[in-house]
């Protein structure tokens, strides 16, 4: 994602913009969050195609149409307003990598993936076909790879432009070369046996880690896609049954979604969601995009100002979803992440990078198979040399200030952003000491069993709060936030309630009771 433009709006409608997420020849698309907190990807259409008033009657058609889309695979229209200065739409926005970029980074997806893949986005365009609509833009880059599930997109847009005078002048027609179905390319209408061709040359590409119809042209890309049977590579078995059947070129030959469902998925798609259907790597990199979406603030003075867009380069597309990295191969993993947002922001207006607390409970159930443990755990068990930068580290002084009633071993499970988001076990232990001196040691443990030191320096006690600063250790992996920030501590009978202002963490709060040393 880039950051906003000196020419880039600062708010769309009532929503907030807080970056840039890709560009394309229809458009820009920006992450946005509503007063409430809702996380949302707002799509602001070319000016060029504002000017035009058959583009705007359609875009409203399409608009309404896509509202009523609202199945499990799909990203829902949220918002929209065909008749501001530049249109725009708004739909529920999912952290994770389209498709495209997942395949471009870590190649062909296991055969489960794939099949779940499958199974969803044929289920997808069985519920848009029931309701007489075609998608018309099957394409990896409009599928979202979430860890709840894939995610069909662009319900609409793309087709609103469709005879317009804007996108005829351009010489491009609506669809994307390589995924379009023989009766897309000389125009006119279309059933949804264009979208399950479509769907065919997705598996392929995500199976095989190529397109079915590979070309260095768009001219050549068609001529294949009429003439050549696809390029389907070592795909076998039953996936390959599919994927050539979705791929004839007779429209009445082909499968519809429902029996596509039916054949990848018997029990339905999301009974092979559930045990986790994404690869470890693409797991830890949907985990980590979601947590910096959470951290995440617009600046206060976000400038803004008319949007100036390129000259379109490709037709019918909004660009790509954030960037991902390739990374390792690892186990599949199941989590859901829900992205609402209320950390503050930080000294410069933008939200603190959240820590690895935040980042392993937003994870919640993932399974830490060959995450690289030894730099995902403290090796050490939180002892050892913890020496945190810049704070004091001499031993509590035995005539200190501390009361006897915070001495000790104190234990609880924390959670985040106002008690919606689990952070595993805080552990606090808290020994003698005077202002300024090294007071105890935080163990942040998450449900993974990740490990997260803080050093605890002592500011303020008296017999109703201890305020201390709390600073990450040396020997913390890169996923902990080692920055300083204040933590409280608050007789509560029996107990101590712990708080902190750390909003790079979504301010934990924690109800800690005594417990032995050597629990």
């Amino acid at each position: 994602m880039q950051p906003l433009g000196a020419g880039e709006p600062a708010a769309v409608g009532p929503y907030r913009l807080l970056g840039r997420l890709g560009s394309g020849g229809m458009g820009r698309v920006y992450l946005g969050r509503s007063a409430g907190g809702r996380t949302v990807a707002v799509k602001i259409v070319h000016p060029q195609y504002a000017l035009d008033e058959e583009f705007r009657a359609r875009f409203r058609r399409e608009v309404a149409a896509a509202r009523r889309v609202g199945g499990a695979w799909t990203a829902p229209v949220l918002d929209a307003d065909p008749d501001a200065p530049v249109p725009w739409v708004a739909t529920a926005y999912a952290a994770g990598p389209s498709l495209a970029q997942a395949v471009t980074a870590l190649g062909p997806l296991p055969e489960h993936t794939v099949r779940a893949l499958g199974a969803g986005l044929a289920e997808a365009l069985a519920a848009v076909h029931a309701l007489d609509l075609v998608h018309r833009d099957v394409k990896p880059s409009n599928v979202l790879l979430t860890l709840d599930g894939p995610l069909l997109i662009d319900f609409g847009i793309a087709r609103a432009t469709e005879g317009t005078a804007s996108l005829t002048a351009t010489g491009a027609s609506v669809g994307s070369p390589g995924y379009m179905a023989p009766e897309q390319i000389p125009g006119g209408q279309v059933t949804g046996a264009a979208d399950v061709f479509s769907l065919g040359a997705v598996l392929a590409h995500a199976a095989t880690g190529h397109p079915p119809f590979p070309g260095d042209s768009s001219a050549a890309l068609l001529y294949k896609i009429v003439h050549e049977e696809p390029e389907l590579g070592s795909l076998d078995g039953d996936l390959r049954e599919i994927a050539v059947a979705c791929l004839e070129k007779d429209p009445a030959r082909r499968p519809t979604p429902a029996e596509v469902a039916r054949r990848l998925a018997p029990r339905g798609a999301a009974a092979l969601m559930a045990g986790g259907w994404l690869p470890g790597a693409l797991v830890e990199q949907v985990s980590r995009s979601a947590v910096r979406i959470l951290g995440l603030e617009a600046s206060d003075d976000a400038p803004s100002g008319p949007v100036d867009f390129p000259a379109p380069s490709v037709p019918g597309e909004f660009g790509p979803a954030p960037v991902m990295t390739p990374a390792a191969k690892q186990a599949p993993g199941k989590v859901s992440v829900s992205l609402a947002a209320t950390s503050a922001p930080g000294e410069t207006g933008r939200g603190r990078r959240v820590s690895c607390t935040v980042a392993l409970a937003v994870a919640g159930a993932l399974a830490a198979v060959s995450l690289g443990v030894a730099t995902l755990l403290d090796p050490g068990g939180g002892g050892g040399n913890d020496t945190a930068a810049g704070a004091p580290s001499a031993p509590g002084d035995a005539t200190g200030t501390v009361p006897a009633r915070y001495l000790g071993t104190w234990e609880g499970k924390a959670t985040g952003l106002n008690g919606t988001l689990p952070m595993g076990t805080f552990r606090v232990t808290l020994h003698q000491a005077s202002v300024g001196q090294e007071l105890g040691r935080l163990r942040q443990t998450d449900q993974l069993g990740g490990v997260c030191v803080d050093l605890l320096t002592l500011k303020q006690v008296n017999s109703t709060r201890l305020l201390a600063t709390s600073t990450g250790a040396k020997t913390n992996h890169k996923g902990c936030d080692p920055a300083p920030h204040d933590v409280e501590l608050t007789p509560t009978g029996d107990d101590l309630t712990y708080t902190s202002t750390s909003a790079a963490e979504g301010n934990p709060e924690a109800r800690l009771s005594k417990v032995a040393a050597d629990d």
